[in-house]
Formats: structure tokens, C-alpha cells, sequence
């Protein structure tokens, strides 16, 4: 969630069970900077680092996490090109990189940043295998499921394609207040790569659920929203 998890946020919740804590999301080149302070001049809340100070500012929240914890850490990052998120792959406290193709705010968007990459998955493979081909961090890739004129598993396909470790779903199911778990089931059924699935995930039966379902693993965000849970990890 964009200007909430930071560092000392993801510290926090690493001591609930988690493999995994993701910071960010991060607006990392000029373009997807400027127009985070658009969305901030709104009133909606984004981390606003200048661009000069992106390296450092991502190196220093991951070792607040590194510092007090073994886990792994991953960086979401909003970037309308793959060179700056190759460079935030070589912090040795990064474990790994997150290409945010799920921000759905206009700003982004109309920059052909974050969920536009979902309309041209010609441009969202290049994206993709020109980050895998030069990280030196394992390779994620957050996406937002059924998006009108976008098809699920063509996208899916995509990322697997171009050489990601992790597909990163919100099954979002719009109208609904649940997760769309048929469509973790379909993108399952038709790849191999690690999938995670995500959203509405509050508690061990929605987690079983999303798990049922297919994914490999779970994430969530707003369930821990006020830095702690409500539930018990190892139940699931």
C-alpha cells in the first residue's frame, strides 16, 4: 500500500510468520515521480522520494527489515522503464523486484505504467525479460485480474514467458467484496510459475481458500493494515 509500507512497517509484521515483506510501492523514474505528486497534490497517500534519492532511501528501509530479520524482502516498484528497477535489483538487502503492473490511479496509468502494461502484453513481455535478463534479485510481477479487454491468462502466460520466478494476483472480482478464486484456478491450470494470490485474505478460512484455489502462496495488505493480525499464520 502505497506510503504506508515502509520498513518499520514490514518489520513490524515480520514477526507474524511471514516468508516474505514487500515495501513500497515505489515511484522510481521521473515520470511515475511526477505523477505520484499528482496523486499526493489529491490527497491520496504515495511515497514521494526524489529521484536522486530513490537507491538510497530503498536501501535504507530494507535494511531496517535485514537488520532484525532473516526473511526475505521484496521492493514493489513503478518504473515506465526496466533499467531503474534492474538497479534497485543489485541492493544486497533486496531479495526481490516487484513490476507494478496493478496501480490502477490515472496518474499512472496514463503514463503506460502499472495496470496499462496489462492492455499490451507484447510491451509487458519485453518489460519483463529485460528486468529477468539483468537482476541480480529473483523476479515478481503484480498484476490485477479481470480488467475489462484484458484476458487473465494470455497475461499470465506473458509473465511466465518472459522468465519471471513469482506471478503476483489480485483476484479482484469487481462488484464483489471476495476474491475471485476461479481465476486463480484458471491461471493455475494453465501455467506453472509460482503464483500468489492475493486480496480479501482476512482470515485462516480465506487463506485456505485462495490456497485451494491453486496459489503456491498468499499475500495481503489491508488485513494488517494498523501494523498487526488478526489471525494466526500457522494455522493456515
Amino acid at each position: 500500500m502505497a506510503g504506508i509500507t515502509d520498513g518499520n512497517f514490514c518489520k513490524k509484521m515480520s514477526t507474524y510468520g511471514f516468508d516474505v515483506v514487500t515495501i513500497g510501492g515505489y515511484n522510481i523514474d521521473k515520470k511515475t515521480i511526477n505523477a505520484g505528486e499528482c496523486i499526493i497534490q489529491r490527497g491520496r497517500p504515495e511515497f514521494h522520494i526524489k529521484e536522486e534519492n530513490v537507491l538510497s532511501t530503498i536501501k535504507e528501509e530494507s535494511s531496517i527489515i535485514k537488520n532484525a530479520w532473516n526473511g526475505k524482502v521484496s521492493v514493489n516498484l513503478r518504473s515506465t522503464l526496466p533499467d531503474p528497477i534492474v538497479e534497485i535489483s543489485r541492493i544486497n538487502e533486496i531479495d526481490i523486484v516487484e513490476i507494478n503492473a496493478h496501480c490502477r490511479q490515472p496518474e499512472i496509468t496514463n503514463i503506460g505504467c502499472g495496470q496499462a502494461l496489462l492492455y499490451s502484453p507484447k510491451k509487458l513481455y519485453n518489460f519483463t525479460k529485460k528486468v529477468v535478463k539483468k537482476s541480480q534479485s529473483k523476479v515478481s510481477v503484480k498484476i490485477r485480474a479481470n480488467i475489462e479487454n484484458v484476458d487473465n491468462i494470455e497475461v499470465s502466460k506473458v509473465v511466465e514467458d518472459a522468465g519471471a520466478d513469482y506471478l503476483h494476483v489480485d483476484a479482484m472480482k469487481p462488484g464483489f467484496d471476495h476474491a475471485d478464486l476461479d481465476v486463480i484456478k484458471k491461471i493455475k491450470e494453465n501455467t506453472e510459475i509460482f503464483l500468489i494470490g492475493n486480496n480479501s485474505i482476512c482470515d485462516v478460512k480465506s487463506a485456505r481458500d485462495m490456497l485451494s484455489a491453486g496459489a503456491n502462496g498468499i499475500s495481503l495488505a489491508r488485513a494488517a493494515i494498523n501494523g498487526s493480525l488478526a489471525f494466526d499464520l500457522s494455522r493456515i
